[in-house]
């Protein structure tokens, strides 16, 4: 289980908000259950993907993570599975997400573009793995366009027009959430970091904190474009588009609470952690209540 770092799967949630902002809770109780069920057989497929991908990169950098102070931790770090071990979870997350990729498709056959956005999730994170973890300003870029394809993944799933605002949104909240990381990393691991992360030794702390103010005002001003064009949205209908701008103070707090955990608690290395913060929590919580009662209206 710690393998395949079963913690991490909440950011596949993000499969199901294209179910949620193209407003399908509104279909009939029929065709709403079997969307549903199609988009937790792809959060399915992208956890045993990503479970796959997480486990190729720590049999990659087993000799490195030895020398970190908490990655030396891992499973294959610590000796505490095998190499054979790893191989035999791999074949299997592999081909449990093969058949699930495939049976959406045998479920809907709009559906057929999703083995194909599986397949790109998949190289994006072999290729950060191998590449493009180790490319300044690149890495960071990559692990956004990972979020962004998850976003993808679950529309095309359903399926449902994708979009455009969805898409930068969560590019930029991404991208946000990636650079506070790479503070926290930095500040972590000193001058350990040339042996541990070569992309560190790139970035400096304020170089990092321009970075993080340039994407958290992009992640608010996105949002708050995408509340002020709700109107042509398939969720809201009529005057109600209005409303949406309501939802805005939500954002705006979650993301400021984030900076806040990122500078003085483990949250900006660890962003899972977010979601042991109460006042995140219920600020979340109130987000999607908002969201959920205005695409039902």
């Amino acid at each position: 289980m710690r393998a395949v770092r079963t913690r991490q799967w909440a950011k596949n949630g993000l499969l199901f908000a294209g179910f949620l902002f193209a407003g399908r809770l509104r279909q009939p109780a029929p065709e709403m259950l079997a969307e549903l069920g199609r988009v937790l057989l792809a959060f399915a497929c992208f956890c045993a993907l990503s479970g796959a991908a997480y486990i190729i990169n720590d049999w990659r950098d087993v000799e490195r993570d030895r020398l970190h102070p908490v990655k030396k931790n891992r499973p294959l770090a610590a000796g505490k599975i095998s190499l054979r071990t790893a191989a035999a979870l791999i074949g299997f997350c592999l081909f449990f997400a093969i058949a699930t990729a495939f049976l959406v498709v045998k479920l809907e056959k709009q559906a057929i573009y999703f083995p194909f956005t599986a397949l790109g999730y998949f190289c994006l994170t072999l290729s950060y793995s191998f590449v493009l973890k180790n490319a300044v300003v690149v890495d960071v870029l990559a692990v956004a366009s990972g979020f962004v394809l998850r976003i993808v993944a679950g529309c095309v799933a359903i399926p449902v027009e994708i979009s455009p605002w969805i898409l930068f949104c969560t590019f930029t909240l991404a991208l946000f959430v990636a650079l506070c990381k790479r503070r926290a990393e930095l500040l972590e691991l000193g001058e350990a970091r040339e042996t541990t992360r070569k992309v560190l030794t790139f970035y400096t702390v304020p170089l990092l904190d321009t970075f993080i103010g340039i994407a958290a005002g992009l992640t608010i001003t996105a949002y708050s474009l995408y509340t002020f064009l709700a109107a042509d949205s398939a969720a809201v209908k009529g005057n109600r588009h209005a409303l949406m701008m309501m939802t805005i103070p939500f954002v705006v707090y979650g993301v400021f609470r984030f900076l806040l955990l990122a500078h003085s608690s483990p949250v900006g290395g660890e962003p899972e952690q977010m979601l042991r913060d109460k006042p995140m929590l219920i600020n979340i919580f109130f987000w999607a209540l908002c969201i959920a009662v205005l695409t039902l209206l």
